[in-house]
C-alpha cells in the first residue's frame, strides 16, 4: 500500500481518507513516540478524522495533546520535542482531507512514512488495555503567534513595531491563516484588512488554493488601498504575494528575494539555500551574488534536502533558507513550511525597502512556461533515460543535473527541466528564458521523440 504522496496523505474522505484509515495510521504512527500533538484545519470532516487519529494513537500507547483548529505551521511548532499529526488537505477542495506527520517540528521523511505504511498493511492490534495513552487539551496558537512576531523582529530591524505605517490586505481564504497572520502582522504594527477571515470548511469566499484567478477580490482591493496583499491556502503553509498594482508577484521572485536576504544576513562561510528542480535560476543568481550556493532536492522533500546538506557540509556550512514555489522553510525559526512566518518576514522586507519594487529590482525575471507532454506510465522510465543523454547533447555548454529529472542550465541562466509526473500520464517541461518559446519547442520535440521510441 502506498499512502503518502509528496505532502503526506491526501484525498477524498468518502473513498480514501476515511476514519478507518485515520485510526489505522494513528495506531501505526503511535509506535514512533510517547507523545503526539494532534491538530486539524477547518474542514467539516476534520473533527471526526482527528478523533479517529487520536483513538489510534492512544490505543497504540501514545499520549495525545489536542490543539484543535490550528494552521499546519502552528501544529509543527507545537510538535517540537515530540511528534505531531495534522489533519489537513491544505489547498485541496472541501471534500478532501489528509494526514501529515511530524517529528520534532519536521515532516516525516520517506523512510518514516514507509514504516507507517508497513504497519498499516500489517493491521496492528491495540496495545494491552493498561498501556493505552491518555489525552488532554493544549492551547498553542498564542505562543506560536508570539514566536513568529519575535522572529520577524529579530530577522528585521529589531524594532518592536517594524511594520508601522505599512498597510496589508490578507485573504485568509476561510482557512487557518484567519487565526494567525492578521494577528501577527498587527502585533508588528501593520494596518491590516482581513478578507475571508472566518474559518469555514466549505471555503465559501473562494477556492482554497490561492492563485491569480482565485485571488480576484484581494487583487482588486489592494489596488490603491494597500501596500501589499497576502493570500493563503486552507492550512496557511502556502503564501502568495500581491503587489500594490494588484498583480501577483511571481512565486520564484519572492523566493529569490527571501533567499538573497537570508544569504546576505548569514555570517557562515558556506551559506546554502535548498530548493527544488522547478525553481527559477533567478534564485541561483541572487544567492550567488550574496556569496552563497543553491542545492536542489525533489519536490515535496525540502526537509530531506536540509538534512542531506547539513550532513554533507562542514563547520562553515549553514542552511539559511529552504523553499519551493509558494512554500518556505525559515530554517532559523523552525524546520517546517510556514506561510505565516513568510507573511511576517516579507512584510518586514517591504516596509524596510519602502515597497515591493525595490525588492524586485535586483531580480532578473525572465518569461516562464510549463508544458505537459502525454506519456504512458510504462514509457516514463525509458523516455527519461533517453532524455538524460539527448538533452545534454543538445546543450553541450550547459550545466546538467539528472538527480530529479533532467535540468539544463545555460550560460545565460536560462534553464529547462524535464521530469515525469508522479500522479498523471505526462512528462512535464518547465522552462525560463528570454527566448522561452524556442527553448520549450526544442525540449518538447525531444520529449515527444523519447516517448515515441
Amino acid at each position: 500500500m502506498t499512502l503518502f504522496g509528496t505532502a503526506g496523505i491526501r484525498g477524498p474522505v468518502r473513498d480514501d481518507v476515511t476514519p478507518e484509515l485515520a485510526l489505522a495510521v494513528g495506531r501505526a504512527a503511535g509506535q514512533d513516540g510517547e507523545t503526539f500533538v494532534v491538530g486539524r484545519d477547518g474542514r467539516v470532516t476534520g473533527p471526526a478524522l482527528a478523533a479517529a487519529m487520536e483513538a489510534g494513537l492512544e490505543s497504540a500507547g501514545a499520549d495525545v495533546r489536542r490543539v484543535g483548529q490550528v494552521p499546519t505551521p502552528t501544529l509543527a511548532f507545537a510538535s517540537r520535542g515530540r511528534r505531531g499529526a495534522m489533519i489537513t488537505a491544505s489547498h485541496n477542495p472541501p471534500q478532501d482531507n489528509g494526514i501529515k506527520l511530524f517529528d520534532d517540528g519536521v515532516e516525516y521523511d520517506r523512510e518514516a512514512e514507509k514504516a507507517v505504511e508497513r504497519r498499516v498493511d500489517d493491521g496492528l492490534s491495540p496495545a494491552p488495555w493498561g498501556e493505552w495513552g491518555d489525552g488532554e487539551e493544549l492551547d498553542v496558537t498564542e505562543a506560536y503567534c508570539d514566536a513568529v512576531a519575535t522572529y520577524a523582529r529579530e530577522t528585521g530591524t529589531g524594532a518592536e513595531r517594524p511594520l508601522s505605517g505599512l498597510s496589508v490586505a490578507v485573504d485568509c481564504g476561510n482557512g487557518m491563516a484567519s487565526l494567525a497572520t492578521p494577528q501577527v502582522l498587527r502585533r508588528l504594527g501593520a494596518d491590516v484588512v482581513a478578507l475571508n477571515a472566518n474559518v469555514d470548511g466549505h471555503f465559501p469566499g473562494r477556492e482554497s488554493k490561492p492563485t491569480p484567478e482565485t485571488l480576484t477580490d484581494l487583487r482588486e482591493f489592494v489596488q490603491g488601498d494597500a501596500d501589499l496583499g497576502i493570500g493563503h491556502d486552507g492550512d496557511a503553509d502556502r503564501i502568495v504575494i500581491v503587489g500594490p498594482d494588484g498583480d501577483v508577484i511571481h512565486e520564484d521572485t519572492i523566493l529569490a528575494v527571501l533567499a538573497s536576504h537570508y544569504t546576505a544576513a548569514s555570517d557562515a562561510g558556506d551559506p546554502v539555500v535548498v530548493t527544488t528542480p522547478n525553481a527559477s535560476a533567478r534564485i541561483d543568481e541572487r544567492v550567488r551574488a550574496e556569496g552563497g550556493r543553491v542545492e536542489r532536492v525533489r519536490l515535496g522533500s525540502l526537509h530531506e534536502g536540509i538534512a542531506r546538506e547539513r550532513a554533507a557540509g562542514d563547520a562553515d556550512t549553514e542552511i539559511v533558507f529552504a523553499a519551493e514555489p509558494w512554500k518556505h522553510i525559515h530554517t532559523n525559526f523552525g524546520g517546517w513550511i510556514d506561510g505565516v512566518a513568510s507573511a511576517a518576514v516579507v512584510s518586514g522586507l517591504v516596509a524596510e525597502a519602502g515597497g515591493t519594487e525595490p525588492l524586485r529590482e535586483p531580480v532578473t525575471e525572465r518569461p516562464y512556461r510549463k508544458v505537459s507532454v502525454e506519456c504512458p506510465d510504462e514509457r516514463k522510465s525509458d523516455a527519461m533515460e533517453y532524455l538524460s543523454v539527448r538533452l545534454p547533447e543538445q546543450y553541450p555548454d550547459a550545466d546538467v543535473n539528472t538527480d530529479y529529472g533532467v535540468r539544463v542550465e545555460l550560460p545565460d541562466s536560462s534553464w529547462v527541466l524535464v521530469r515525469p509526473s508522479g500522479t498523471e500520464p505526462y512528462i512535464r517541461v518547465y522552462a525560463e528564458s528570454d527566448e522561452v518559446d524556442a527553448l520549450v519547442e526544442t525540449a518538447v520535440e525531444a520529449v515527444e521523440n523519447a516517448v515515441g521510441q
